[in-house]
């Protein structure tokens, strides 16, 4: 874990387990519960070739999904997944790989069918063979508190946490309060504009409960930190943040997006992984920790053989 502190300027080398050392009693540490959907599924095409289907939302039967090879596609295809487990019929095409289709299950009820056989939402770079170990994969890729269903990739940086980790913070006086931010392709869609406050984010949805508006606000009124562990969970609270610190209990779809110049109102520390270039997520890392530090303490964590990605190393910015 490569840890900065922007007041003093100083960097160090550390890992996650000594985070217990590096927080202070009265700090609140915010996690995201989502809980990812397996809604990743393999299947053939009519001429034998493979084909693979991310969903990213349902309505009864019908719903949003990458699909690909999508340039084989054609509207009315209908696609055998799983085994013939799940069927698609593709509706429209929507570009970018995107879908509008019918889903069905051969039996029993869809969801109870997706959540039996469908595999974890693995990034496209993390290669798995035809016979991976799927049910591995999917409880690999969830966070040890994950609890509300609805995102299609996990809160990677939640994926270092551990029970004994959570019971060590907590010893050490570190509050744990919660936050749910469905992640959906809003948090990894690459930017596509010359010109940064073009882009236009994916909405999101998200539920910040008033037992966390009122951790948040016990926090500020002793001098502790905010500490938003990940990208998804420093949107919900700066989604939801009002003047003074404090953030409003309440849920809805936000569309926030962050760069710099954007100003931070409630969030003080930031735990997050290493992203992607050209991603909103390094965005929102440069405004937080100033464009000129985070490009340095990218090529630092190049230099040093850092990890990059979902299942990559982290970085704290104090």
């Amino acid at each position: 874990m490569l840890v900065y502190d922007r007041a003093a300027r100083a960097r160090q080398h550390r890992v996650v387990a000594e985070l217990p050392d590096l927080l202070e009693p009265g700090d609140l540490l915010v996690l995201n519960d989502t809980r990812v959907r397996p809604w990743r599924l393999r299947g053939r095409r009519s001429t034998g070739g493979g084909a693979e289907c991310l969903l990213l939302r349902l309505d009864g039967d019908v719903g949003e999904a990458f699909v690909k090879p999508s340039k084989k596609l054609k509207v009315g295809d209908r696609l055998p997944m799983e085994g013939g487990e799940v069927e698609l019929e593709l509706l429209e095409a929507m570009g970018g790989g995107r879908w509008r289709l019918r889903v069905r299950a051969r039996r029993g009820e869809l969801l109870e069918a997706l959540e039996r056989f469908g595999r974890a939402p693995l990034p496209p770079y993390v290669e798995r063979p035809e016979d991976e170990d799927v049910e591995d994969d999917r409880a690999r890729y969830q966070t040890v508190f994950a609890s509300k269903p609805g995102a299609v990739a996990a809160p990677t940086a939640g994926l270092h946490f551990t029970p004994s980790l959570l019971d060590r913070l907590a010893a050490r006086g570190v509050e744990l309060a919660f936050v749910t931010l469905h992640v959906g392709e809003g948090t990894f869609a690459p930017m596509r504009t010359n010109v940064v406050e073009d882009h236009k984010m994916h909405e999101e949805l998200y539920e910040l409960p008033a037992a966390t508006a009122a951790a948040v606000a016990r926090t500020k009124a002793r001098g502790g930190r905010v500490v938003a562990v990940g990208t998804t969970s420093c949107r919900t609270l700066e989604t939801c943040a009002i003047e003074g610190g404090a953030v409003r209990a309440q849920r809805g779809a936000s569309d926030a997006f962050f760069y710099p110049g954007v100003r931070f109102r409630c969030v003080d520390a930031l735990l997050t992984n290493f992203h992607l270039p050209e991603s909103t997520l390094v965005m929102l890392v440069a405004a937080f920790a100033g464009h000129r530090e985070t490009m340095d303490l990218y090529r630092e964590a190049v230099a040093e053989r850092y990890r990059f990605y979902s299942f990559g190393d982290a970085m704290l910015v104090l």
